[in-house]
Order: C-alpha cells, then sequence, then structure tokens
C-alpha cells in the first residue's frame, strides 16, 4: 500500500529516489527498534511509494521493454 501523503516524485531524479528510499530504510530501523508500530506502518508505505517510481524510472531508463522472452534465448 503506498503512502497517501506522498505528492508527486516526477520531479526526483533516479539518485535522489534511491537516496530517500536509503533514508528511509534507516528510519524504519529507529521506528522498529524503538517499538513504534504505527509510525513503522507509516515508514513501510512511504518505502513503498518511492520504490515503485523507483521501479518505474528504472524501466523507462533501460528501454520500458518488460516482454522478458525477447530479452533472454534459452533455445
Amino acid at each position: 500500500m503506498q503512502h497517501p501523503f506522498i505528492g508527486k516524485l516526477d520531479e526526483l531524479s533516479t539518485q535522489e529516489l534511491s537516496e530517500k528510499i536509503n533514508e528511509l530504510y534507516k528510519k524504519l530501523r529507529v521506528a522498529t527498534i524503538s517499538g513504534n508500530g504505527h509510525l513503522a506502518n507509516q515508514v513501510r508505505m512511504a518505502i513503498e511509494s518511492y520504490e515503485t517510481k523507483y521501479q518505474e524510472r528504472l524501466r523507462e531508463e533501460l528501454g520500458g521493454d518488460d516482454n522478458y522472452q525477447t530479452n533472454v534465448d534459452i533455445s
């Protein structure tokens, strides 16, 4: 589930998305260690939002070809 209060991520670069994901994982670790389950759930939703956009961006940069049968020849 994506976080409802995260705005548009289109203006962030791939590098910025990656850095934000790493930062959110650090915050998730702190929330989990401190036992704050509600905060941990909010951070997980934010991570999912950023990771979804990051994956979309990577697909765009790699040509957007999701047809793996044309990419790998196993015959």
